[in-house]
């Protein structure tokens, strides 16, 4: 079927008629990870704010994550289809592999932001705001790679920034709790996305794309740890300033300890095990919101 090699819903494009599975493909429904990390952190934000039973609005979230991350999948692709043509990993991607062409690709994102469109009308003009303000940190990110050994940074502030959405979208406007919130989450995703970038450590090597993997080489398990304890000391941060009590604290300890496990487990020689771990960061981010929601909901008691 042409799937890339860490594809991990085979059957769900194999069921799709012939000429959608490359379209299928490129959105990386072979792979819904991504949408999840770009889920938590707007259901967490929403959590925090006290927007805990607004399920309609949560909703809308999951859907904007979906259309969003799709459509940023797309244009990563367009962007790198020479550089995934010369990785082993990559190589069979829609675009790479001429299985798609540019002219396809470009309406598949014009209809995935169409998407993105309907679900930023449903938020309060304020969120719409927040939400738009990040549209420039998306378009430069495929290019991260070319000029900086950290473009996981890069894409901490850009996959994080559903916790200023959906915290502005419950609370009514920024405030420190959910920028603090946010800050927490993009150390936690340029610690994942590192963990992410070991597979491609040689591959990235051979044709000149940079990483924080590369970057730390040997001490790829403390950088990820050192992003990870900020992640968790940030989110304690923003869990205390609406209820200083260690029932906040304790209400993150789950996902701390979800995160400890996760670089004990790390190994920067293992590929695989160094997926399986960035794939365990759904339940990391389903424990956030949950501590999110604990807070949240306790908040006036």
């Amino acid at each position: 079927m042409d799937l890339v090699p860490d594809s991990e819903r085979t059957g769900l494009i194999g069921a799709l008629p012939k000429s959608w599975r490359p379209y299928a493909a490129l959105m990386r429904l072979d792979r819904p990870i991504g949408t999840w990390l770009l889920y938590w952190p707007c259901l967490a934000g929403l959590a925090l704010a006290g927007g805990g039973g607004r399920w309609a609005l949560a909703f809308w979230f999951l859907l904007g994550a979906f259309a969003m991350r799709s459509a940023g999948c797309a244009y990563n692709d367009i962007v790198d289809r020479d550089l995934d043509a010369r990785v082993e990993r990559t190589r069979l991607r829609p675009l790479a592999s001429g299985r798609l062409s540019l002219r396809q690709a470009w309406g598949l994102v014009a209809l995935l932001l169409l998407v993105g469109l309907l679900v930023l009308l449903q938020l309060s003009l304020a969120a719409q705001l927040v939400a738009l303000a990040s549209l420039a940190l998306v378009a430069a990110y495929p290019f991260m790679k070319r000029i900086t050994w950290w473009p996981q940074a890069w894409l901490g502030l850009v996959f994080s920034w559903g916790a200023l959405v959906g915290w502005t979208a419950g609370w009514g406007s920024l405030a420190l709790p959910g920028l603090l919130l946010w800050g927490g989450s993009v150390f936690w995703v340029i610690g994942y996305d590192t963990i992410y970038a070991i597979q491609d450590v040689e591959d990235d090597a051979l044709v000149g794309v940079r990483s924080s993997a590369r970057a730390l080489g040997g001490r790829v398990r403390t950088g990820v740890a050192l992003c990870y304890l900020l992640a968790v000391a940030l989110w304690g941060a923003s869990l205390w300033q609406l209820k200083p009590t260690p029932l906040a604290l304790a209400a993150l300890a789950p996902a701390a300890l979800h995160l400890g496990w996760q670089v004990a487990s790390l190994r920067a020689d293992d590929g695989q095990r160094a997926l399986d771990l960035f794939r365990a960061n759904r339940i990391a981010g389903l424990l956030l919101a949950l501590a999110c929601l604990t807070v949240g909901l306790s908040r006036g008691a």
